[in-house]
């Protein structure tokens, strides 16, 4: 099995600037988080952007989506910022792209203890194995539907809509 891997940046990829004490992109963290995961499916990195996702705008989508449609691969994980991951997978899941493609990020850079990050990917990368093609959010230890997710900002998770 390949694996596609499209880095957009986020929290996820940031780091703690300790001289200015803001969280900042430097260059990603994929690398070493692959290796320390010691994963054993085929991963393909490809670093589209680097930047937080408040920052997006529709070109940046549209790139996300052009890649998604030319890739070779049928199986996809986008790391993304959480704050607009949601608008991304809609993108994505009404193009009805036939392939299989999953979204995270953290709410903790890999950078920083206590981070989310690894167990996203993994759960990410996990679900994406078993789930039948369409566009999902792994977030949380749950991998819901494009069309079945939000944000929850006051909990700051990934919950079914209405939740």
């Amino acid at each position: 099995m390949k694996v596609r891997l499209m880095i957009t940046g986020g929290t996820i990829d940031k780091f703690y600037n300790q001289s200015n004490g803001e969280l900042e992109f430097d260059k990603t963290h994929f690398p070493e988080m692959i290796k320390r995961a010691r994963i054993e499916v085929e991963i393909i990195p490809e670093e589209l952007l680097l930047i937080d996702s408040l920052d997006m705008i529709d070109k940046d989508r549209e790139l996300i989506l052009d890649r998604c449609k030319k890739c070779d691969e049928d199986f996809i994980l986008i790391t993304h910022g959480t704050d607009t991951m949601c608008d991304t997978a809609k993108l994505l899941g009404e193009s009805g792209i036939n392939k299989t493609i999953v979204l995270f990020g953290s709410m903790v850079p890999y950078a920083v203890n206590n981070s989310d990050a690894l167990f996203n990917f993994g759960c990410a990368l996990g679900s994406l194995q078993l789930l039948e093609s369409g566009v999902y959010v792994a977030m949380n230890g749950r991998t819901l539907p494009w069309s079945d997710v939000e944000k929850n900002r006051d909990l700051g998770v990934f919950v079914p809509l209405g939740q």
